[in-house]
């Protein structure tokens, strides 16, 4: 009767303890570091450089490479892209950049 209770016992703990477990690791590769991209002379006007950023396409992922992008007064704070860990989805997703008020 003792080995039944100690085995029950065990598996109990056995339970408890695997919902504590990490996510497992994402299907895909992880993000490569940025690239080093020189960043020409700005063309003129209200402009701020994007940086550029890795992108997943599915299978792989491609560089998207910076670019300035036109700025008008009523825009606001701009915030870069960047991945974020997204606990729901269980992996790494990329949130493009936008302008905060």
């Amino acid at each position: 009767m003792k080995w039944l209770v100690a085995g029950a016992a065990a598996v109990l703990l056995t339970i408890g303890t695997a919902s504590a477990q990490p996510p497992p690791p994402p299907r895909y590769a992880p993000i490569p570091p940025p690239r080093v991209e020189v960043v020409p002379p700005p063309p003129g006007g209200r402009v701020i450089w994007q940086p550029g950023h890795w992108q997943w396409d599915g299978y792989r992922y491609i560089w998207i490479g910076g670019r300035y992008i036109q700025t008008r007064p009523s825009y606001g704070h701009y915030v870069e892209g960047r991945w974020i860990w997204s606990p729901r989805e269980g992996r790494y997703i990329w949130r493009p950049a936008h302008w905060e008020h």
